[in-house]
């Protein structure tokens, strides 16, 4: 199967998708995904709970993603943020079965961060332990009752913003997950930064804002992650979110490996 990759083109306000060129396949994305240099992952994962990926996703793919949004099939809720306290925007749930190149991305990337996941653990002396492959850590969330899938897409328009955060959703959590950008800072929005808070024992709270451009992905800590202390590992924890935009229309693919009650 073949996704096929649009651009989008604005129309009073809306996205509507338009103009098909290059398909890219699964197997293109899994690839990919596969000559990221993981290793240079886990070093920036393990020195700041975060990394970023450059490109990810082509302009075309992240245009494509983005006008998904406005279809209405293919999602399993609608969330509202201010409804809930979450912030002021909204966001979309896929249901499964997922399109094809965010599961391609799903899959691809699981091996890759399940061995930095497990020694996370380790190191925090947390007894779980992550399989190789995510359709068995999957079905280890859906035997604990977590069956709906919690890949998403957000639009922010100006003046939205979402709160610091942590995206858990039963017993089962995978540590770490993904946020594409799908939009250009500086011409598509402005403001609108990916924030990281990292709150360390007995120390006041460090800000850290995730320089991300269209395409590029931010793989991070969801909850709390290992650090190195002179007496040993010790855990901190992290919180996420999106500043206020200024103006223009900013989308988000979030791509999170373990699934919901």
């Amino acid at each position: 199967m073949t996704i096929a990759s649009a651009r989008r083109t604005t129309v009073d306000g809306g996205i509507t998708v338009a103009e098909t060129v290059a398909p890219v396949t699964p197997v293109a994305i899994e690839a990919r995904v596969d000559s990221v240099d993981w290793k240079q992952v886990q070093a920036e994962l393990d020195a700041q709970g975060w990394a970023v990926v450059p490109k990810l996703l082509t302009h075309a793919e992240a245009d494509f993603v983005a006008g998904l949004y406005h279809q209405e099939e293919g999602f399993r809720s609608h969330v509202i943020m201010a409804r809930h306290g979450f912030g002021r925007s909204e966001y979309k749930y896929f249901g499964y079965k997922l399109p094809p190149l965010i599961q391609a991305l799903r899959t691809a990337a699981y091996p890759h961060l399940a061995p930095i996941a497990n020694q996370w653990h380790e190191r925090m002396g947390k007894q779980m332990r992550f399989p190789d492959e995510h359709a068995a850590f999957l079905d280890r969330c859906h035997q604990a009752g977590q069956t709906r899938p919690t890949p998403l897409l957000l639009e922010y328009a100006a003046e939205d913003y979402n709160c610091l955060h942590r995206d858990l959703y039963g017993e089962h959590v995978f540590p770490m997950q993904i946020a594409i950008l799908l939009d250009q800072p500086g011409e598509d929005f402005m403001g609108g930064e990916f924030v990281m808070t990292e709150q360390r024992p007995r120390m006041q709270t460090r800000a850290m804002v995730l320089p991300l451009r269209k395409g590029d992905a931010a793989i991070f800590a969801v909850n709390s992650r290992p650090m190195k202390g002179l007496r040993g590992d010790y855990q901190v924890k992290l919180n996420h979110g999106v500043s206020k935009l200024y103006s223009g229309k900013r989308h988000t693919l979030g791509v999170i490996f373990h699934d919901a009650v």
